[in-house]
């Protein structure tokens, strides 16, 4: 375990919003952490989205349609 210099205002705050989920403070730091990268990774993921070219369309398209065309499992 490492020990990190937090401001005591800071480590008050941490500690409480852990208390309040019931976790302990490193629990809560690794949610707040693990929600910030997801959220990076999405927004990573929109501008790529949004920066697609007509060749990746499609594509898409091509292999939506094929995926459709499949027949119904019953």
């Amino acid at each position: 375990m490492t020990t990190i210099k937090v401001p005591t205002q800071l480590r008050d705050r941490i500690n409480r919003d852990a208390r309040e989920r019931g976790l302990p403070a490193a629990g809560l730091i690794e949610s707040l952490l693990d929600a910030y990268e997801r959220r990076r990774r999405m927004e990573s993921f929109g501008r790529a989205f949004r920066g697609a070219d007509a060749e990746y369309w499609d594509q898409f398209t091509s292999w939506d349609l094929a995926v459709g065309a499949l027949p119904d499992e019953a």
